[in-house]
């Protein structure tokens, strides 16, 4: 990652690698033409409507980077961080993931709702937060199609060189 004299900053993410990003460079991006950063999450996303995974865009990912993982959580649940969406091997050329779809060759592992695949948001009360984590390793992951998100992060330890989040909120009516 590129720095300028803007201000650095360590991140520590869990028990993963800690990953310098520093204000003003073009690091790693993370969008969706569904919901802007911290907005609301459409219905059609959640348990809600259709349950879909939304549109994700990719911007600047490392030249270095051989796989993405994304991690989708919701911080606010009662019984703890709740896992939705778990995916590994994403070439790192994708640029986009389709709503409603994985790219081609990428894993995906087991949520907790005990299902593979995306589980959309769901909270029982209140406005929960769900983080859309994304980071580039410097590696292919050798995981099984029922790997969970602790045997994920466990795989990500050391492999982490870039990472990058879009939070979006949902109320259930």
């Amino acid at each position: 990652m590129r720095r300028n004299a803007g201000a650095c900053l360590i991140v520590l993410l869990a028990a993963l690698a800690p990953v310098t990003a520093c204000a003003g460079t073009a690091g790693m991006s993370l969008t969706s033409p569904a919901f802007v950063a911290q907005g609301v999450i459409p219905r059609t996303y959640t348990c809600d409507g259709r349950n879909v995974s939304p549109e994700l865009v990719i911007n600047n990912v490392p030249v270095r980077a051989k796989s993405l993982v994304l991690i989708v959580e919701d911080p606010d649940a009662p019984s703890g961080v709740w896992t939705h969406w778990i995916m590994w091997n994403i070439r790192p050329s994708v640029r986009v993931i389709r709503a409603h779809s994985s790219p081609a060759g990428a894993v995906q592992g087991l949520n907790d709702f005990r299902e593979h695949g995306y589980g959309g948001p769901c909270p029982p009360g209140g406005t929960h937060r769900y983080f859309f984590r994304l980071f580039a390793l410097d590696t292919v992951l050798s995981l099984g199609h029922g790997a969970t998100k602790s045997e994920l992060e466990n795989a990500l330890h050391g492999h982490v060189l870039a990472q990058t989040f879009l939070e979006g909120r949902y109320t259930r009516k």
